[in-house]
């Protein structure tokens, strides 16, 4: 038997061997009394009577084993000329000190503290600050609307609030302050202390009597200790979109996360303790999470915080500059990252002027890895790119080609097998097991491995309607892909965006691989629109290279040409439009659900997490030339 198959089967019959020995890399103050608890399922909880602390296992055992010299932290920032190393060392006494802070201000273990803040290192420190004193952090992506972030003030009601002064997005200084008084103002739950980063580029005016500045905080508090908390106990609340409306608070546990978080660096990622690491993404996400603060340090790792983008700041040599400079083994980040580089330097001119001779691999997640990105980033590098795939409430992936266990070979479109700990199956809508090749629900049996969520915040009835209910003894990812005959996971989308057309249940994640082949096209985007006759036809939108130039007729007969030659017929793909560029989310996303009410004519509301709103102006201006979007 191979290594990969030997540890997949021991994590799924044995979980509670598996992880028990898994969980020796962690320092515990008591051990659990049990591995896996299942004694209320479906609310399973792992190390159940374990005691630790987050913060400790990330930070204090590192400087009393030997790193108090290393860096642990390099924060990089092209938008302010900044470079900053933080040793584990000075990275304790911050930790330490705000933590202070936030006890001094009255926050103690239980407690829910909100974070609203850019990328810098003292969004780090006020996390770890919060897993210090056992209180529970919810981390809010800097810049969200004020009516977005007052929905979550008042489903976490926090007893502080840590924010800045303000951040750089693309050219503009955009101010926090005046977000977060909004926020208050509109929110039921009104926390009575805000803790303020004054940063350089933006001063923030003070409310007297709630406001307390960083700095002069940090000088006058005495650090705190660590406070022993239940491995069972929450350490964070990250919200995500739910389909009511309301927001999803996402719960992760202390334990089970430490556990897994751990486990996954070496054996997914294959980075070692003492090696540079960097996760290109937003603190406000999972991703920043799990792989920008906590994965990194619980391993002992230097982890980059990079206050930038892809292209732009200042070229799409950004990211070569920061491996390079930096020495990055591995690099973390989303295909549209990728893409944005593509486009805007499709030859790969500016890593001409990098030395990348240590940078191990590329890893992407975030969105599917269409096979025509991926073939480029591979020719371009000369190095593994890895797609792996998995969600904000799994916390770490499912499916992967785990490189620190057994490097597989690669299938583009395939995020190649579930991860040890995941029994990843496909159902019919009856929850049966279906044949390999087949498509249908991709689920994950029960129990789901450390680390996963638990539940959501306060909405155990919640947690049951979208997760468990829709396919019982299973997680529910929403999504829809296929097993092939070699164990491959393909995952080919939500479930929302497989379109029936007439009758045809059609994957537009299929027919977006193929349009992505297209020799002039950077990146695209096809969903399904109403039609009377069909039920539904598919509609895409495609986003030319830097500095191609042809008549948009052109090209729509050439994507047309290629659906059928590919597809065929039945899948009546006859409208297609170029755009500038797509409407994506801040972590990359592309909001094709927006974008189909656009086509359909029907009212939409701007997500919160959109990164420019006037995009969705130009696509509903597109979709009308070529006969949706009428209202």
């Amino acid at each position: 038997m191979k290594k990969y198959d030997e540890i997949f089967k021991k994590s799924i019959t044995d979980p509670e061997g598996f992880w028990g020995e898994v969980a020796r890399d962690i320092d515990w103050f008591k051990k659990w009394d049990s591995v896996l608890d299942g004694s209320n399922k479906p609310f399973y909880r792992w190390f159940s009577g374990g005691e630790m602390n987050t913060c400790y296992n990330a930070v204090d055992r590192h400087v009393k084993n030997g790193r108090a010299d290393q860096v642990a932290i390099i924060y990089d920032s092209p938008v302010t000329n900044t470079i900053q190393k933080i040793t584990y060392k000075e990275l304790l006494d911050q930790v330490s000190r705000f933590a202070g802070v936030l006890k001094g201000l009255g926050v103690s273990k239980g407690d829910t503290v909100i974070i609203y803040m850019p990328m810098v290192p003292q969004a780090a420190v006020a996390m770890l600050a919060c897993s210090r004193l056992g209180a529970v952090h919810s981390v809010v992506f800097g810049g969200f609307a004020p009516h977005e972030l007052a929905i979550r003030i008042d489903d976490a009601r926090p007893k502080v609030i840590v924010t800045a002064s303000g951040a750089i997005e693309g050219r503009k200084v955009l101010e926090y302050k005046p977000m977060v008084n909004k926020a208050i103002e509109l929110a039921t739950h009104k926390p009575g202390k805000c803790v303020v980063y004054q940063r350089a580029i933006v001063k923030a005016e003070m409310t007297e009597g709630r406001d307390y500045d960083w700095d002069e905080m940090i000088k006058a508090a005495e650090p705190a200790e660590c406070v022993p908390v239940k491995a069972t106990d929450p350490l964070y609340i990250l919200y995500t979109s739910g389909t009511t409306g309301k927001p999803k608070g996402i719960v992760r546990d202390n334990g089970g996360h430490a556990v897994a978080l751990r486990w996954s660096f070496e054996n997914i990622y294959n980075v070692k303790p003492g090696e540079v690491y960097w996760s290109a993404s937003d603190v406000g996400w999972v991703v920043g999470h799990s792989y920008i603060i906590y994965g990194p340090l619980l391993t002992g790792c230097t982890t980059i915080i990079f206050e930038g983008k892809p292209v732009g700041t200042p070229d799409p040599g950004a990211f070569w500059r920061v491996i390079s400079q930096h020495g990055v083994k591995v690099l973390f980040t989303a295909p549209t990252a990728f893409r944005a580089i593509k486009r805007d330097d499709p030859n790969g001119e500016y890593l001409r002027k990098y030395d990348l001779g240590g940078f191990r691999y590329l890893f992407l997640a975030g969105e599917r890895l269409d096979p025509d990105t991926y073939h480029w980033a591979s020719k371009l590098l000369d190095r593994p790119v890895i797609d792996h795939w998995w969600q904000t409430e799994t916390g770490w992936p499912i499916t992967a080609n785990c490189m620190g266990i057994e490097a597989f070979p690669v299938k583009p479109g395939s995020s190649t097998k579930p991860v040890p700990g995941f029994d990843v199956q496909i159902l019919d809508i009856n929850g049966n097991p279906v044949s390999a090749g087949t498509e249908g629900l991709v689920a994950i049996k029960l129990p789901l491995p450390p680390g996963t969520l638990p539940t959501l915040w306060k909405a155990e009835q919640r947690f049951l309607e979208a997760y468990i209910n829709p396919l019982p003894g299973y997680y529910f990812t929403s999504d829809g892909g296929y097993i092939d005959e070699d164990g491959y996971v393909f995952v080919m989308g939500r479930v929302d965006d497989v379109i029936n057309v007439a009758g045809h249940r059609l994957s537009t994640g299929e027919m977006e691989e193929i349009i992505s082949t297209h020799k002039d096209i950077a990146e695209c985007a096809v969903f399904g629109a109403e039609d009377g006759l069909k039920g539904q036809v598919p509609v895409g939108l495609a986003v030319l290279k830097t500095g191609v130039e042809r008549a948009e007729g052109e090209v729509q007969q050439e994507l047309v040409r290629m659906i059928r030659e590919e597809i065929g017929a039945i899948a009546c793909f006859k409208q297609a439009a170029v755009v500038k560029r797509l409407p994506k989310t801040r972590s990359g996303k592309i909001l094709r659900a927006t974008m189909r009410k656009i086509a359909d004519g029907k009212e939409y509301s701007v997500p919160s997490t959109i990164d420019d709103p006037a995009i969705l102006g130009e696509i509903e201006e597109a979709l009308k030339k070529i006969g949706y979007a009428k209202r």
